[in-house]
């Protein structure tokens, strides 16, 4: 278990850091948070104190109750300088958000605040995860300053290009991902003395995701609306629990994260390929990628045209069930986690008798008749089915869903070891 202290500057993207110190937490990590008053406008104290236990402080003369101690671990029996004890016992100090200000203060050795201060004080690897509006980011102040934090050490971990806070803004300068972020910090972690494993470190995790497309001619394919998004999510968080992660992806065109293999693949039959290499290595396989069950027996070598034509016939053959064929195969110890995408109610009993005839561990049940969950959505609902019982997973997104199935493999793992 590592010691880490987060900053948070000002800025929406302050949100974020919060699901920083969830997946920190639940990877075993002892948390405490600082943040400027600028950051509390936008994310209050109580929510980062109710996740992590311990107190939250802002100021530099505001007295910690817990005298400088982390989730976990005695407090000292005097009461020291709050920011000088905190950044003398943790592992890493990580600030993210870093606005513009707290980098431009961060460059010249500023310490107008508890979170510069504690910047300053620290001898510790210090981490940086810069958020703000693109055009600030890409201003050669900015640019200036980060050269110069890199220059002593620092470790920066690049904002993203996407959606930024005001309405219609689009560019660099977006937050980056809370499992890129806690993987930066790992990384950096990983050398110093003391840093405890993570709960999947040494685990070989295989996930298949997205779906597959069967070429018809040569530009035309049999496809389905799978995205990919849930079976990325499923492998950001075991690779942030430690785990060996290859995607298998299946037309998939999601950012990748680091520190995950990916292979890609377009149709079933080159998935069937791919699994089957890396299965027999493999300790977990989630297979939530959305493999065809039926395809063309050829594909036409070239355009068929409609010139001619009144309508078009295709006869489509079976593909191969690739989870069946895996799970025959299985040695002592792999645990498989299948995927069905059913519509209505009676899907979670189609489910069982799926978790049965293929003799799986579990099988995560989408009900695809609802248009506001699953497919290229950001929130998934599924009940995860095994032989135990069900476990409904409200609404959520789906990266707090992948949590949920990644703690359930941990859980099948830990209830075969022996006792």
């Amino acid at each position: 278990m590592a010691r880490i202290l987060l900053g948070v500057s000002g800025g929406i993207a302050a949100y974020k850091a919060v699901e920083v110190v969830r997946l920190a937490t639940r990877a075993g990590h002892s948390v405490r948070v600082v943040q400027t008053p600028a950051a509390q406008q936008f994310v209050g104290a109580a929510t980062f104190e109710g996740i992590t236990g311990a107190p939250v402080l802002s100021g530099e003369f505001e007295r910690d109750p817990a005298r400088g101690a982390y989730p976990g671990e005695p407090a000292p029996d005097h009461d020291p300088i709050s920011h000088l004890e905190l950044v003398r016992r943790c592992d890493a100090y990580v600030i993210a958000p870093a606005s513009a200000n707290t980098i431009a203060k961060l460059a010249a050795g500023l310490a107008d605040n508890l979170l510069t201060s504690a910047a300053l004080a620290c001898t510790s690897p210090l981490v940086v995860a810069p958020a703000m509006n693109n055009a600030m980011y890409e201003h050669p102040a900015t640019r200036a300053n980060l050269a110069k934090l890199r220059e002593r050490g620092v470790t920066i971990v690049d904002p993203g290009t996407g959606a930024l806070a005001s309405k219609g803004e689009w560019g660099v300068g977006r937050l980056a991902e809370p499992p890129e972020i806690l993987a930066v910090v790992e990384q950096v972690l990983a050398p110093r003395e003391g840093y405890a494993p993570r709960s999947l470190d040494g685990l070989r995790v295989l996930v298949t995701a997205g779906g597959t497309r069967e070429p018809i001619d040569s530009v035309r394919y049999v496809g389905n609306r799978s995205s990919g998004r849930m079976g990325f999510a499923v492998a950001e968080e075991a690779a942030a629990r430690g785990a060996e992660v290859t995607v298998i992806a299946a037309n998939v065109s999601l950012p990748r994260a680091d520190g995950v293999r990916y292979e890609d693949v377009e149709t079933a039959a080159q998935l069937e390929e791919a699994a089957r290499r890396h299965f027999p290595d493999a300790d977990v396989l989630v297979m939530a990628a959305a493999v065809a069950d039926f395809r063309p027996p050829a594909a036409e070598g070239t355009k068929l045209s409609k010139t001619g034509r009144d309508a078009l016939e295709l006869r489509l053959e079976p593909t191969t069930d690739v989870l069946a064929a895996l799970s025959a195969e299985r040695r002592p110890g792999q645990t498989l986690v299948g995927f069905a995408a059913e519509h209505g109610p009676e899907g979670v009993e189609r489910a069982r008798g799926k978790l049965e005839r293929k003799g799986l561990d579990a099988v995560v049940v989408n009900d695809i008749s609802r248009d506001d969950i699953g497919f290229d959505s950001g929130d998934n609902e599924v009940t995860i089915v095994t032989a135990g019982g069900e476990r409904p997973l409200a609404k959520a997104p789906k990266a707090e869903i992948a949590r949920a199935i990644v703690d359930l493999v941990e859980e099948v793992r830990h209830e075969r070891r022996p006792a």
